[in-house]
């Protein structure tokens, strides 16, 4: 049986303070990427999927995830949002996002353009919908 996601309950309001911070964290990854420096974009990238995640889930359910293990955010959102494609799609977006936090953060491995640009498009596409998200 599946383990409940840590989750602490916040003011549905504060949504938006988490839009802030992600979109500082989207903006800061491009100054990285232009200084070419790969491993910050790399670690603001994934900071900022995991920031409109908590955007989304504090608009639709009032809470967001505690738990370190940041997965579990993508759990918490497939139980707030509506089924479907767009949805289903997202979510691996935001999964394949943060199965790179540990490798960017703390491995040692030294992130490329390559690797940078391909962490860009997937946070491209999943704050795409999050701002459809976001906005209805």
């Amino acid at each position: 049986m599946a383990r409940a996601t840590k989750r602490a309950t916040i003011d549905r309001a504060r949504f938006t303070n988490y839009i802030s911070v992600a979109d500082s964290f989207f903006k800061g990854a491009e100054l990285a990427r232009q200084h070419e420096y790969w491993n910050a974009a790399g670690v603001l990238i994934v900071h900022a999927a995991i920031a409109y995640a908590d955007a989304i889930a504090i608009k639709l359910g009032g809470v967001k995830s505690q738990s370190e293990q940041h997965q579990e955010a993508v759990d918490l959102l497939s139980e707030l949002v509506a089924e479907g494609e767009e949805s289903k799609r997202a979510l691996n977006q935001l999964r394949r996002i943060i199965d790179h936090k540990t490798a960017v953060s703390y491995s040692g491995k030294v992130y490329n353009p390559s690797d940078v640009d391909q962490l860009r498009k997937q946070v491209e596409r999943f704050r795409t919908w999050a701002t459809i998200i976001l906005k209805g």
